[in-house]
């Protein structure tokens, strides 16, 4: 029996491979006379190298060759090595210099015939160094923030003002002024970064470990100086991303490096500790809110100053304050961001980047300003609710956000939910519910696919897309199948490889939005000529039928008003020449972008529970509801909500790096200590989507979803905490000491 299509809950094309153990990761990938690199990390926080002493290391079997700045080789288009418009572009650390930024910053490279030897390689190198002042972290040095040239959106603005400030907190009745903190969080993926890099002349194959195969072929090429055409990058498939893998950090560089210093291949593991600095975080941020509104509950100003922090070599700034210009209809608004400059490791997009962090402060202020008017926190947002979007002044192509309300607060059983904070005991236990609102932008990139259909009724479907583990490659094989009525299973696909034509990189839950467009684009193009090749036809059932009337499904073409008149996809390609039909597309943003304000919506409720005694913090129920456009695939689509979800709560009660602020060295660099989730920490979870068809977001008619299920989770936990305790908590993680304090 044929699979259904678009909504199915089908299961993943790759499936069996990760379960049988058979698909090879970058790490995994084996070539012959391949040897390994180990970094040498940097143990200051910032100055220069005096002298590197390999002596030791050099005498061990098996060492190949030792790389740093003394001997490194020199990159062509190093000149290009600088922040960049793009937020995947950073200035990188490639052992050009002496120069070292921060503390675990890479500042060599141990080359050897096997994995162990490379290892203890690097643990005899002896570094001297020149130390220099350390500048550190949040919220020090906070009064001399900067205001920075852009956010990592190009056209998200830097500050904004709308209305009359002063004006809308003196018709205020109720008025809240809070400051909220969020802590750095670091990239820590399942799979570490890994690439195994080989040189064949002047030509260049990575297998890499990137959730931007296109964007890191370019950078690579810009990087060494070659044509982009002598860099192919694969990725079969990837251990999570999360936007630490979108970015081209300094190991994509020194990999090929490595090997071309060696003549052999290279492979290059990043160890668990290293994952602390060089490849991405979280930044710590200090979020001002100021807010009135009236005693019906009407927001009358509200304002929102975000300080975060970067480090000295890079200017990336966390945007916290986008999402208060837009969600809630107030009329007086002010937005700001400032960062300083610390020395710590890259900061960088991680899940949500801004919308994260931003929302925390966003939702726990609208929750607190509803507490202080005793009115129910949902039915505040509902009076608030923005119809059109205020910051932009356009209509949306789509907002569901209403009947998430609704629908999530009935399944919830919101309205048993008492008035009064401690209101609800069971023994020890203090319960609590909170809720909070989520959101994320439609982002859409640029992106090509080729679409074929074989004359035997398959189809060849190739674009330069990767799968971080979300499904990707199963949804763009439904998408295509869809448009034209067959079984997802005779799609057959080419992705993962820089061959295929170029993808966009997977962040900003844009690659559904923008491949899946470039796809589904391709299939119609498809079925346009099928269907011109039938109406043309004599000898077609279907000759001389309107285009409109005609319609693909179980692998033939139909007409609407009469489906008895139709034939096969195979029968009519065998009678007009027997070739294949085939379009390559590039899609991209139109219109659109300018006349509508481009969403996806939901709510979050959560129940936690409070060890009065032991200050514990339990999760025990959480429901997700979620309005974002067509759902491909219902199983990977949920899935990715629950991911997001249990991320939250890591966000809300868990993830805290430990710095030491003599050395700027994190000194919890490992899944022992630097805390998140496991199975026990997750109890009832679960999400749902509202139906929402939107035929103007994109040809796809999808609006992103991997990021969403993070953003408002934080903030309804927070405020589940509140309702359970009457205590506020206005800094992150919430712990046993903050609680009990």
């Amino acid at each position: 029996m044929a699979k259904k299509l678009i909504g199915d809950p089908i299961d993943r094309i790759d499936g069996k491979q990760k379960v049988t153990g058979s698909a090879r990761y970058s790490a995994d990938i084996k070539h012959p006379g391949l040897v390994h690199g180990v970094l040498v990390m940097s143990t200051i926080p910032t100055g220069r190298i005096q002298k590197i002493d390999t002596t030791e290391t050099l005498r061990l079997p098996g060492v190949l060759a030792v790389m740093s700045h003394e001997n490194a080789p020199k990159l062509g288009g190093m000149d290009k090595n600088k922040t960049s418009q793009v937020a995947t572009d950073r200035v990188l650390h490639v052992f050009q210099d002496n120069v070292v930024h921060y503390n675990n910053q890479p500042i060599a490279m141990v080359i050897a015939d096997t994995f162990e030897r490379a290892v203890e390689g690097a643990s005899l190198v002896r570094v001297t160094y020149d130390a220099q002042p350390y500048k550190p972290e949040l919220p020090a040095n906070i009064k001399s923030a900067q205001t920075p040239k852009q956010l990592p959106r190009y056209d998200d603005q830097v500050d904004t003002l709308r209305g009359d400030m002063k004006k809308g907190m003196t018709e205020a009745t109720a008025k809240l002024e809070a400051t909220y903190r969020t802590p750095t969080q670091f990239h820590n993926a399942l799979e570490p970064h890994a690439l195994l890099s080989v040189w064949e002349g002047d030509k260049l194959t990575i297998y890499n470990a990137t959730q931007g195969i296109s964007a890191n072929q370019k950078r690579v090429a810009e990087l060494f100086g070659i044509p982009k055409e002598n860099v192919r990058v694969i990725t079969q498939f990837l251990g999570g991303g999360f936007g630490s893998k979108g970015t081209t950090f300094s190991q994509s560089i020194l990999g090929p490096m490595a090997a071309k210093l060696v003549n052999k291949p290279v492979k290059l593991v990043l160890k668990r500790e290293h994952m602390f600095g060089m490849v991405g975080s979280r930044s710590a941020t200090v979020q001002a809110m100021m807010a009135g509104a009236t005693a019906t509950g009407q927001l009358t100003a509200m304002s929102h100053d975000t300080v975060a922090q970067t480090g000295t070599m890079d200017d990336f700034m966390e945007p916290g304050g986008t999402i208060t210009r837009m969600l809630y209809a107030c009329p007086n608004l002010a937005t700001t961001h400032k960062f300083i400059k610390a020395n710590v490791g890259y900061t960088s997009p991680m899940r949500a980047p801004g919308e994260a962090p931003g929302v925390v402060a966003l939702e726990c202020a609208i929750d607190e300003l509803a507490t202080q008017l005793k009115m129910d926190p949902l039915q505040f947002r509902l009076v608030n609710y923005a119809e059109t979007d205020p910051h932009k002044n356009l209509p949306y192509t789509s907002k569901s956000l209403r009947e998430c309300y609704q629908q999530g607060a009935d399944k919830f059983g919101w309205s048993k939910r008492p008035a009064q904070a401690r209101a609800t005991r069971d023994g020890n236990y203090l319960i609590g519910t909170g809720m909070a609102t989520t959101v994320y932008p439609v982002n859409r990139g640029e992106s090509s696919a080729m679409l074929r259909l074989n004359t035997d009724g398959t189809v060849r479907l190739e674009t330069a897309t990767q799968d971080l583990g979300t499904g990707t490659f199963t949804i763009m094989t439904q998408i295509a199948a869809d448009i034209l009525g067959l079984s997802p299973d005779i799609v057959t696909l080419g992705a993962g490889d820089s061959n295929y034509p170029e993808a966009v990189g997977s962040g900003g839950s844009r690659t559904t939005v923008t491949t899946g467009s470039a796809v589904a684009e391709a299939a119609e193009d498809v079925l346009k000529q099928l269907k011109k090749m039938a109406y043309s036809d004599k000898k077609s059932p279907l000759y001389a039928a309107a285009a409109a009337d005609l319609v693909a499904q179980n692998g033939r073409l139909e007409s609407k008003s009469n489906p008895t008149k139709g034939e096969s996809l195979t029968s009519l390609l065998k009678r007009n020449g027997n070739k294949p039909v085939e379009a390559t597309v590039k899609s991209t943003s139109g219109a659109e972008k300018d006349n509508y304000s481009m969403n996806a919506f939901g709510a979050v409720f959560v129940e936690v529970r409070v060890d009065e005694a032991l200050g514990e913090v339990r999760v025990s129920r959480m429901l997700a509801t979620i309005a974002a456009g067509k759902i491909v695939n219902e199983k990977t689509a949920r899935s990715q909500i629950l991911g997001g979800m249990v991320w939250g709560v890591s966000m809300a009660l868990h993830e805290y790096a430990a710095r030491d602020q003599r050395t700027g060295r994190v000194m919890n660099p490992n899944l022992a200590e630097y805390h998140v989730p496991v199975n026990a920490d997750i109890r009832n979870i679960d999400a749902f989507f509202i139906e929402e068809n939107d035929e103007i977001v994109n040809p796809a008619g999808v609006k992103g979803i991997g990021e969403i299920g993070i953003v408002g989770t934080v903030s309804a936990i927070a405020n589940a905490v509140y309702h359970a305790t009457g205590k506020r908590h206005y800094e992150l993680p919430i712990t046993v000491e903050t609680v009990i304090g």
